[in-house]
């Protein structure tokens, strides 16, 4: 009798490696995005480092490009996982490679699990970019202590688990990607100057603290602010406190939305698409 020997297929785990192989070859040949990754924060650290010399408040020793640094790796978390990501899958859906992709063995968890690495390595990217520019150029000092950094990793690791569910979610509810771009863009802006990125938070109007409040972006940056900025600086916050335990439970609650929303909403056809 002849033994028929078949080889095994690929693995769960080689399928979503190679997912991220193409994510990041799709990633790297757009000038356009990794423009807007990688030059947009750092655009925005250069100028307010160099226009605004001095202490952000007055009576601490936290100069205001120590202060923007820690709202520039907020915000690049929030482009990459949000924004970016929820325009890359709806110009994906418009040009049906999502229908494409759908229709291979690939599993789903597969894709979104390349795309997730994806993100995760991009920011760690730009988030040493922005470190290195304002350790170089602007005399930031970097936190010595393991705990403070096991601070900036589960931040990191909840802000982005939290923009990355909300992006996939949020790319089936744009019609296409260019309204999306119309949409999206103005609100992150928004955010961004009532999150305390800009601006310094406790300077910004109590009502539209209020509002910061209820969304991923105001939490992303004090937390970035309580790894990058001096212990009592907490003093000078809203509240007087880094507030750490309503810090992971907005993160995680916004990545439980954006999860439900994403299994919930998630489209690989375009909406016009019978």
């Amino acid at each position: 009798m002849t033994t028929v020997h078949t080889s095994a297929g690929p693995t769960w785990g080689t399928l979503a490696f190679d997912r991220l192989k193409v994510e990041l070859k799709e990633f790297t040949r757009s000038r356009e995005q990794m423009i807007f990754i990688f030059a947009f924060p750092l655009i925005f650290m250069v100028l307010f480092g160099s226009m605004l010399g001095g202490n952000v408040i007055e009576g601490t020793t936290v100069t205001f490009a120590q202060y923007f640094m820690a709202g520039m790796i907020a915000t690049g978390i929030i482009n990459t996982g949000f924004q970016s990501l929820a325009l890359g899958i709806a110009i994906d859906r418009d040009a049906d490679a999502l229908k494409r992709i759908h229709g291979t063995p690939l599993p789903p968890t597969a894709y979104f699990t390349g795309k997730l690495a994806q993100v995760l390595l991009v920011s760690v990217i730009q988030i040493t970019i922005l470190i290195a520019v304002g350790v170089a150029f602007f005399e930031v000092s970097l936190p010595t202590e393991p705990a403070t950094w096991g601070t900036f990793a589960w931040v990191f690791v909840l802000g982005t688990g939290a923009s990355t569910t909300l992006g996939i979610a949020v790319s089936s509810l744009l019609r296409n990607a260019k309204a999306g771009s119309a949409i999206l863009t103005p609100v992150i802006l928004f955010l961004q100057f009532i999150s305390g990125v800009f601006f310094v938070y406790t300077e910004i109007p109590a009502f539209l603290q209020r509002i910061a409040e209820v969304f991923p972006l105001k939490w992303l940056a004090q937390g970035m602010r309580s790894v990058f900025l001096p212990d009592d600086f907490k003093f000078a916050e809203a509240r007087m406190s880094w507030e750490h335990g309503a810090m992971a439970a907005v993160l995680v609650a916004w990545f439980v939305v954006g999860l439900f929303v994403a299994v919930k909403t998630f489209r690989w056809q375009r909406a016009d698409d019978n």
